[in-house]
């Protein structure tokens, strides 16, 4: 079975880390959630960003998210495609440098990586985006283009996806039809249903 690797962290955004796990699964993957310093069957708690009318998001408290492989296992071998969800957490992951060993290895083997909201912070700092064209949550605009990137427009309903290559990078939840449609493209993946 192909594996899919997700990189998780306390204070991920909650659908952005759930619907693809959920989505991959049901595409027939594997899918292996990590987070730094928790081991299969630890969680993560998430939180849930909404688009309610005020100049940011808002944020709530989400659900507990389940680690289901070891951080410190991991083999990038082993998979096919990276996804890296939003939320808090990529701010602190990018900190880790397993974490961006790992993305700077999919990037040289030129696997799919899909990255979403303020995944592409993590991106930046493994250095994978110069001369690239993707997009993020705003806010995070600033970072990708000092990166030596080419910001990707999105629409003000936050509901595109950019590929380039082999990254495709959505601005927030709301275009996850549009990015993992996208991913799973670059994947190969079929539905047999």
């Amino acid at each position: 079975m192909k594996k899919i690797l997700v990189l998780a962290g306390d204070y991920v955004e909650d659908y952005e880390v759930m619907v693809p796990f959920q989505m991959l699964l049901m595409l027939g993957y594997a899918v292996d959630a990590v987070c730094p310093g928790k081991k299969p069957g630890d969680v993560v708690r998430t939180a849930i960003h909404d688009f309610e009318g005020d100049q940011t998001y808002s944020e709530k408290r989400g659900h507990n998210f389940s680690i289901n492989c070891d951080f410190d296992k991991v083999n990038t071998a082993d998979y096919v495609g990276l996804v890296i969800p939003g939320g808090r957490a990529p701010e602190y992951l990018r900190l880790n440098p397993r974490i961006l060993e790992i993305v700077r290895e999919f990037d040289a083997a030129q696997k799919p990586i899909a990255a979403v909201c303020h995944g592409p912070q993590i991106l930046v700092s493994a250095g994978v985006l110069k001369n690239r064209t993707c997009t993020a949550y705003p806010a995070v605009k600033p970072d990708v283009v000092d990166a030596g990137a080419k910001w990707g427009e999105f629409n003000e309903t936050l509901t595109n996806a950019v590929v380039d290559g082999h990254i495709v990078t959505a601005p927030a939840w709301p275009a996850h039809p549009a990015w993992i449609a996208a991913f799973a493209k670059l994947l190969g993946a079929k539905i047999s249903i």
